[in-house]
């Protein structure tokens, strides 16, 4: 189907369901309850998820498949966020064109640094692409302002050309749109003490994000995928069979950095301001934890691992010492000061803490990330079952 065995289908299809039934699948708890604050079925979040999910595929097919460990892949989310903020201003608000825009644009500027930075290979690749990343990012914040914005960014106004928009009414503003339907439009669905929100910005992003998934898979299926495992495998012997791999590299590279744009097109769709802060090194770092924690080199892995840490900086992060001193509540006062003292550094400002003891952990447990404690896990309850439906051998008397 599409092109794919059975076993790539089946996941394509409950990849696609899951992203689908989102908006009941992360609101679990009823609103106003004590858990509610796990909730992550609001519009804002759910998109981030997909988008930086995207963000990871991309980079995944650069360091799962050749090896090549990249510390600048912000430079072009950034740069395809400025390409799409400019097609937004001097074009048209329909998000199509701005996502169009900023995957090639984002195609040209990855072409230009791969070509550079592929002539290394290691930790000299890595720093190569991280020094491309910050010079991309002191350009953007201070040099290039006339295009930037510099600090404060760029977002669309009201007097901008926009040559293919109708005059917007006096008192109103530029709203991002596929063609008239607004991204931020959102329909509300009580059930009950439950509240599901279902956004038209969400849903474009998830559509993009699964065609995104279905490529990665053709990608990792196809000859070139192959290519790119025997050049991480062994890149010196794959040169004495007469192959030269580094137009693979360069496309792989490409290819990512193309992910990369789409993403940064995908987060100005969604919220029309744009600033440096995009590019910054911290942003590359992200998109590798996301991949690592995962589980690199797996097709689902990245985006679990985008999923993981989105909600955790979105969610753990909102966990302050009053919603604690409710939880423990029930506890004796000497109990539960302790109690929250002691988990207060892992939640709130110090969700940065729990994030690294859970990194260590996949890299000392479980190198193959998250894809690997879920195998593990059915190879677990399979062996049970097998033991349960199994007769027990009987041996003859003698």
């Amino acid at each position: 189907m599409f092109g794919l065995t059975k076993k790539d289908t089946g996941l394509l299809i409950v990849v696609a369901i899951l992203t689908l039934l989102a908006p009941f699948i992360l609101n679990p708890f009823p609103e106003g309850s004590a858990m509610a604050q796990f909730n992550a079925g609001y519009p804002d979040l759910m998109q981030r998820f997909v988008i930086f999910g995207i963000f990871a595929i991309g980079f995944n097919i650069l360091f799962g498949l050749t090896g090549y460990l990249s510390f600048g892949h912000a430079a072009f989310l950034g740069v395809g966020s400025y390409a799409a903020i400019w097609m937004m201003k001097l074009l048209t608000m329909n998000v199509l064109p701005a996502i169009i825009i900023s995957v090639l644009v984002a195609g040209l500027f990855s072409l230009a640094v791969g070509w550079i930075s592929l002539r290394r290979s290691g930790i000299y690749f890595s720093i190569l692409t991280l020094a491309f990343a910050q010079m991309s990012y002191a350009l953007a914040y201070s040099v290039l302002t006339p295009i930037t914005g510099g600090e404060t960014g760029l977002q669309p106004k009201v007097d901008d050309p926009r040559i293919l928009d109708a005059a917007l009414a006096e008192g109103a503003t530029p709203k991002a749109n596929i063609f008239g339907l607004q991204m931020g439009q959102s329909f509300d669905l009580q059930l009950g003490g439950w509240l599901f929100t279902f956004n038209a910005g969400y849903y474009l992003a998830a559509v993009v994000m699964l065609l995104a998934f279905y490529l990665s898979i053709r990608i990792f299926r196809s000859p070139f995928g192959m290519m790119l495992r025997a050049v991480k495998s062994n890149q010196q012997r794959l040169n004495y069979t007469g192959l030269n791999p580094k137009p693979y590299t360069l496309a792989a590279f490409v290819i990512s950095g193309m992910y990369a744009g789409l993403a940064g097109g995908l987060l100005v769709a969604m919220d029309t301001q744009v600033g440096p802060e995009r590019m910054f090194w911290t942003a590359s770092g992200e998109v590798v934890l996301m991949t690592i924690l995962g589980g690199a080199a797996t097709l689902i892995g990245p985006v679990l691992g985008a999923g993981l840490i989105k909600y955790m900086e979105n969610i753990l992060s909102k966990i302050n010492k009053d919603v604690l001193h409710q939880w423990f509540a029930f506890l004796p006062d000497g109990l539960e000061d302790f109690i929250v003292a002691i988990v207060y550094p892992f939640v709130g400002k110090g969700w940065h803490l729990t994030l690294g003891l859970i990194f260590m952990a996949v890299v000392i447990f479980l190198p193959g990330g998250l894809v690997e404690a879920g195998q593990r896990i059915a190879r677990l309850f399979r062996r049970k079952t097998q033991d349960k439906t199994t007769p027990a051998k009987t041996e003859p008397a003698e």
